[in-house]
């Protein structure tokens, strides 16, 4: 897995409360970006790796509720501060069940603010970590040619080399060659491991 930088996005539409946050983030060393509308986020070019997103709930255009069902539709799972001068319960309780990480409502403490950094990016990293060994699994599944993937089904299924080889029509030895070379190109030596690795990509 390549190490990338963690990088702390925020998007609100006041310029005042942009320079606060970065100031304020740049402060303990973590590298940010500011945007002045969830549109602009969405369009911006955004590396791979480690990040958090802090957003304002009430903006002009897309609002920060939108945009985190936008970026979920998407797929793109970033971890979501909140942030409101016009917070009521309802949004709250809304934006944590869609999984934001933290709700604050302006006037914050700089403290809890970077609390919830720290727990977003602690998230964070434990997804991209996750999203990069299955990417890797990914990687390596797709090396297997078109029969080894008929045959790791079965084996994932638990079937017996000779249960295989009869419902493909090959014989009992030719699943094992095909075994062994599946066990190999996925890098593993134990049977369940790879029974786990297959499981992650469903």
């Amino acid at each position: 897995m390549v190490d990338s930088p963690e990088r702390v996005y925020v998007v609100d539409d006041d310029l005042s409360v942009r320079e606060a946050l970065s100031s304020l983030i740049r402060s303990v060393g973590l590298p940010v970006e500011t945007f002045s509308s969830a549109e602009d986020f969405l369009a911006a070019q955004r590396p791979p790796g480690v990040a958090c997103l802090i957003l304002d709930i009430r903006m002009p255009g897309l609002n920060g509720l939108e945009l985190q069902t936008r970026l979920a539709q998407d797929g793109l799972s970033i971890p979501i501060i909140f942030i409101t001068g016009h917070g009521d319960i309802p949004m709250a309780v809304l934006a944590m069940k869609k999984g934001a990480v933290e709700f604050l409502s302006k006037p914050f403490r700089d403290d809890d603010l970077l609390d919830a950094i720290h727990a977003a990016l602690e998230r964070a990293r434990a997804s991209y970590k996750d999203e990069s060994e299955v990417g890797e699994i990914r990687r390596r599944y797709d090396s297997l040619t078109a029969r080894e993937r008929e045959v790791i089904a079965f084996i994932v299924k638990g079937a017996l080399n000779k249960q295989a080889a009869a419902e493909l029509g090959v014989s009992e030895m030719t699943v094992k060659v095909h075994r062994h070379n599946i066990m190999q190109k996925m890098g593993v030596t134990r049977l369940p491991d790879l029974v786990r690795m297959v499981e992650r990509l469903a």
